[in-house]
């Protein structure tokens, strides 16, 4: 376990330099589209803020390269913050500017640090520690409650913490790790996993370590057509990774080793044309025709899935199982949603993880109709699959 912010004694006074997961969608007039990772940080500004802290927080915006390109200024984004907390946020913009207004901050006050990623030593691969040194001077301690980057090996998310102690989780940071090791490494059976999405190939590591703790996987999207192939089916245009069938193969060998029942789709929606606006039927997963490809679950699927979830303690989602974004190709995502909104109710623990899936939940559901809704695509599917994340190994143990 890593030590959190509810681990510091006295922090009146004191500088928090905090690294959050700000990096929001901004229309053409730089208006914030979705405030979901503003809200996230608001328990633990709130705490620092509550204490007396000075709040110093460090964020990116999309991929600047190292580069300061207006498009990608935080500062639209601190004026939307400045709504949210009811108070001006003092925006810094720049790290070589930073000791002055930080020097002038009041207790309790918040800054926001422009865009991290205008420094190309933000995502050095180097052992280079210069620029780690410059933000550590304006912090007392360190605080890290960016999950979403917390599988970046950068500057403001690992090498930082090597520098600033005592350097500890945020609340948002705290519950990702428990929420997620929780259902991952001590789950109330039958735990059930959902593994959707394209590609077989980005979900290898999923699989294979979801398999040694799981009771049923569930697979559904765009890869189980690589499985069908793989067991000789016909599967029309849909998408399929040759290279990755003695791969699905080996995966269903594991699971059926370890007793994990493999619930795959029997009967799917295809279409001739992606937009739907062609000809969309039902048929056997294993008997699409060609010019059709498989665009979500069918209803017989749809009615397996949901059986087994519902039965379900433990239940994570990584994946929709259709090209849900596609209103006419949405509902088996929906189907497994309120499926597992339905466990929740009767007391499951449901963990969405990351990326598809959380959009999915947004979209047909509400957060709080699950037990967790995770901030980090990238971070959570690493975190699934078993490996170490950089922003979270360089905090302190406690």
């Amino acid at each position: 376990m890593k030590k959190s912010i509810k681990d510091l004694g006295d922090i009146k006074g004191k500088r928090a330099l905090v690294r959050v997961d700000i990096n929001v969608p901004l229309d053409e007039n730089k208006n914030v589209t979705d405030d979901t990772r503003i809200q996230a940080i608001v328990p633990t500004v709130n705490y620092l803020k509550e204490r007396g802290a000075k709040i110093i927080l460090m964020a990116h915006l999309g991929r600047p390269k190292g580069e300061r390109k207006p498009e990608f200024s935080l500062e639209p984004v601190a004026k939307y913050m400045a709504k949210v907390f009811g108070e001006e946020i003092v925006f810094i913009p720049s790290v070589e500017e930073a000791p002055e207004y930080v020097a002038k901050l009041q207790d309790g006050q918040i800054a926001l640090l422009e865009n991290i990623r205008y420094y190309k030593a933000e995502e050095a691969k180097d052992d280079d520690m210069t620029f780690a040194e410059e933000l550590a001077k304006l912090g007392d301690f360190y605080v890290n409650d960016a999950f979403g980057a917390a599988h970046r090996n950068h500057t403001s998310t690992a090498k930082v913490a090597k520098l600033v102690k005592p350097a500890v989780s945020g609340l948002l940071m705290e519950k990702e790790i428990r929420c997620l090791s929780q259902a991952l490494d001590n789950p109330t059976r039958p735990f059930t996993a959902v593994v959707g999405g394209a590609k077989v190939s980005s979900k290898i590591g999923v699989l294979e370590n979801l398999i040694d703790k799981v009771d049923n996987l569930i697979i559904g999207g765009g890869m189980a057509y690589t499985f069908v192939k793989a067991n000789g089916g016909k599967i029309g245009n849909s998408i399929c990774e040759d290279d990755q069938l003695d791969v699905a193969k080996a995966i269903e060998k594991k699971a059926a080793d370890k007793g994990v029942k493999l619930v795959m789709a029997t009967d799917v929606l295809v279409a001739d044309d992606f937009s739907g606006n062609g000809t969309n039927k039902f048929v056997k997963i294993d008997e699409i025709p060609d010019g059709f490809e498989g665009v979500d679950a069918g209803p017989e699927s749809r009615k397996a899935f949901a059986e087994v979830l519902k039965s379900s303690k433990t239940i994570l989602m990584n994946g929709p199982v259709g090209a849900f974004e596609n209103p006419k190709f949405a509902d088996g995502t929906k189907a497994v949603l309120e499926a597992i909104v339905e466990a929740t109710k009767n007391g499951a623990t449901s963990v969405i993880g990351g990326g598809d899936s959380v959009s999915a939940a947004k979209k047909f559901c509400k957060a709080e109709d699950f037990t967790h809704v995770s901030t980090g695509g990238g971070a959570s599917l690493e975190f699934i699959e078993g490996k170490v994340l950089p922003g979270v190994a360089a905090l302190d143990d406690k």
